[in-house]
């Protein structure tokens, strides 16, 4: 009890240091709006706030509903996107949409000076040798393969909207990471993609950007979403109408193409607008290594923690599946149900109740555990030697007595092999934790994908591939030492319970 008691104490430490409150600026995944972030969180801080950025935290959803529950204070939004997908309005004028936000406690800026429209590209030398210079005349190859980011794939004003009102046939359609998309259409894997309009790889790969000649898309101008609770909003309406579209343009291909931080580049940016921002370098080498080293902590700490109220929750609701067999085949099949939903769903279906960050990973992380650890109870308890069995029976021992003094340790073995396969699958899960604020390795990875750099792809991956196989095999070593243990003890193990 006292451990538990401990164990407690320090997740509501971790929790508290993890949520301390400040000014929490949110972004989503792509490049221009972690810039945008960034800029934001070092003019606030120059103005003497604290200030913390929860950077490439996924899609429009994921932060509009923190934004909603005050998981973040502010973030950047576009206009086209907060009308047509997030509010889905009719009326897409500015002060229409702050009339509507105004009424769920929301505020919305001015534009900041940068146009971030969506866009169809195509190579040019392909576009041009197949004569296509606008969308419609897509209507008439239907061979063409296409690649879009996940969101635009799905949202309102996305995909589907598109092709009914230009009449597209094409249905060799593929969702992808943006950034992988420029990849894929320079590698002729796909003809055309969705585009941002402040992407510098327009130019860099000469892509020609089609004419939206029946005006599907509408304007996305960059504004900040915040609420109206923060009082103080000084610090930001400096910046308002500064950040053009040749500005932004420029910014990011510094991030994607240089390869600079976006800390850095926001750092410039303030520098030339007469403020003295941070001088800082590239993430590079030393840099590099220190954030793997934080990333590693963070991701030990998401599938320690996990892991351990997985064991301290399935093993006692494991022995009750035993002794009740109805009760227990309606939880295991509540457990496998669970296990398959996606880990993106599953962490979208847990924002509205934990929030964003540390907490709902490590509960997401908690529900996956469950299932091996319950099938390893369940399987090592059932499968027990009968003669085991009778001899409890004549020995008259209450059945409680025998759970926890004789067929439970029997049966750990088992129990073990649950957890080694729960803590290997909670590993490379936990990367996914990322796209909602809780770090780990999942950060750096996404951020290789974003600026097509696979130093950073690989610092993310191999560090979690190595600990999944480190904690393997050190489970590995506890459950033969525990079998070696039972077996000086006196108590016979039938080798039909198997060991790797």
């Amino acid at each position: 009890m006292r451990f538990f008691g401990l164990f407690l104490l320090f997740c509501a430490l971790v929790c508290s240091s993890v949520s301390a409150k400040s000014l929490v600026i949110g972004s989503k995944e792509d490049t221009n709006s972690i810039i945008v972030g960034e800029i934001l969180v070092q003019k606030a801080r120059l103005d003497g706030r604290k200030a913390e950025h929860r950077r490439a935290l996924g899609g429009t959803q994921i932060l509009w509903q923190a934004l909603k529950r005050g998981d973040i204070d502010l973030y950047p939004e576009f206009t086209g996107t907060l009308c047509e997908e997030i509010l889905r309005s009719d009326d897409c004028q500015l002060e229409s949409l702050r009339a509507i936000l105004a009424e769920q406690g929301l505020g919305v800026s001015a534009p900041l000076g940068f146009d971030n429209s969506y866009a169809f590209g195509m190579r040019r030398s392909e576009a041009q040798r197949l004569g296509i210079t606008k969308i419609s005349d897509l209507a008439f190859r239907p061979e063409l393969r296409f690649g879009f980011s996940d969101e635009f794939y799905n949202r309102q004003d996305g995909w589907a909207g598109l092709k009914t009102l230009y009449g597209l046939p094409q249905t060799g359609v593929l969702a992808l990471n943006h950034n992988l998309a420029y990849r894929a259409l320079a590698a002729g894997k796909i003809n055309l993609a969705d585009l941002y309009l402040t992407d510098p790889e327009i130019q860099s790969g000469d892509l020609l950007v089609l004419e939206d000649d029946r005006s599907y898309f509408p304007e996305y101008k960059a504004v900040l979403l915040y609420r109206l609770a923060d009082s103080n909003q000084s610090f930001w309406q400096t910046l308002v109408g500064l950040l053009d579209q040749e500005s932004m343009r420029a910014l990011v291909a510094r991030v994607s193409l240089k390869q600079e931080s976006e800390k850095s580049v926001a750092s410039s940016f303030l520098s030339g607008l007469g403020y003295a921002g941070q001088e800082l370098e590239p993430l590079r080498q030393a840099d590099l290594a220190r954030a793997i080293w934080v990333a590693t902590g963070e991701h030990l700490g998401l599938c320690a923690i996990s892991l351990l109220l997985a064991i301290l929750f399935a093993i006692p609701l494991g022995l009750l599946c035993v002794i009740y067999r109805s009760f227990g085949q309606f939880v295991l099949s509540a457990a496998s149900l669970v296990q398959t939903i996606p880990s993106l769903a599953l962490l979208a279906l847990l924002i509205p109740f934990f929030g964003i960050g540390f907490l709902p990973a490590v509960m997401a992380l908690f529900v996956y555990s469950l299932l091996p650890i319950l099938r390893g109870v369940v399987l090592g308890l059932q499968g027990l030697p009968r003669d085991y069995s009778e001899l409890i029976v004549a020995l008259g021992l209450p059945r409680s007595v025998s759970l926890w003094r004789i067929e439970l340790p029997l049966a750990s073995p088992s129990i073990l092999s649950g957890i080694r396969v729960a803590a290997v699958i909670n590993i490379g899960t936990a990367t996914l934790g990322a796209l909602i604020g809780a770090g780990g390795y999942g950060q750096l990875i996404i951020s290789g994908l974003r600026l097509n750099d696979l130093s950073f792809i690989l610092a993310g991956g191999i560090p979690a591939a190595l600990m999944a196989i480190v904690v393997d095999r050190l489970l590995h070593y506890f459950e033969s030492l525990l079998v070696k243990k039972i077996r000086v003890a006196g108590v016979g193990i039938d080798s039909d319970l198997g060991y790797l």
